[in-house]
């Protein structure tokens, strides 16, 4: 596996791909990898002859209130990782690398990136949009690999790719948990006992979700009321938002139909903040 560092040196590597008529994925992750990001890695060399798995701990993802020094970095595990997943390309750039002195240049996306964890982050997609799309440009890829988890991104970067007319195929990785449940996640590996206890109540509440409208359950409300419910059982658990949502806009419905709506929660377990989701 290469490792490479520089822009430019990516750049060119990726248009010596290309000009030998290799296809080329693109898995985008901020580091300190978990069993979810591996998963991407390995459908996306299943598929492409090709993987660039980029590892940016992004500054313009990050809220005034969030301190991005504390955000997990493994880089030498995460190269064992990408090598034993099928990548091809470990690009870690450093962030003056990505964002030179004098950068001022960014790309929004104003209607899906608004609601739901838009709202307590609110340049938060403006950050994820601007690094994907300086990827894009710098790799080229044919194929883009997230996870089920990040919904609001996937419909974010999906409307994008669709706006700026990129000829790039948005792949998305089911959501990988693990035994008991929980969602696999950057963050999780900082919980005691007793937080990691209380955070299995929101796969509990996506499990019983899914229940009720597998036994004809329509109503989002009812749905909602259920999920909050499980939540307020923990002490620990603060709920950000519990909603149901079109997968596609991420606007709020009336009435569930099936494949197309999905419950997304985001919740507080003391300092770590979760998002996890359920298509429906």
């Amino acid at each position: 596996m290469q490792i490479i560092e520089s822009v430019q040196a990516m750049k060119q590597q990726a248009a010596t791909w290309r000009a030998a008529g290799q296809s080329i994925a693109l898995v985008p992750t901020m580091g300190a990898l978990h069993a979810g990001q591996e998963a991407m890695i390995r459908a996306a060399a299943a598929k492409a002859d090709i993987v660039v798995v980029a590892a940016f701990v992004n500054p313009l993802q990050f809220a005034p209130n969030e301190i991005m020094a504390r955000y997990p970095r493994n880089p030498d595990e995460d190269r064992q990782m990408c090598e034993a997943a099928g990548a091809t390309v470990f690009f870690g750039p450093a962030a003056e690398v990505v964002y030179p002195p004098g950068y001022s240049t960014y790309v929004s996306e104003e209607k899906l990136s608004k609601p739901l964890c838009g709202i307590s982050r609110p340049n938060h997609f403006r950050g994820v949009a601007t690094f994907i799309t300086k990827l894009f440009n710098i790799v080229r890829p044919d194929q883009v690999y997230f996870g089920q988890k990040n919904a609001q991104r996937i419909a974010v970067v999906r409307k994008m790719i669709k706006d700026l007319d990129y000829d790039i195929e948005l792949m998305v990785v089911p959501t990988v948990r693990d035994a008991d449940g929980l969602a696999f996640g950057t963050r999780n590996y900082s919980f005691s006992a007793n937080q990691r206890a209380e955070s299995l109540s929101v796969s509990r509440a996506l499990k019983k979700v899914n229940e009720m409208v597998a036994n004809g359950v329509r109503n989002p409300d009812r749905l909602i009321a259920e999920a909050t419910h499980i939540l307020g059982d923990c002490r620990q658990v603060r709920v950000i938002y519990v909603v149901v949502v079109n997968r596609d806009t991420m606007e709020p419905v009336r009435e569930i139909e099936l494949g197309k709506c999905l419950l997304a929660i985001s919740v507080w377990v003391n300092e770590v903040r979760m998002i996890d989701n359920t298509l429906l």
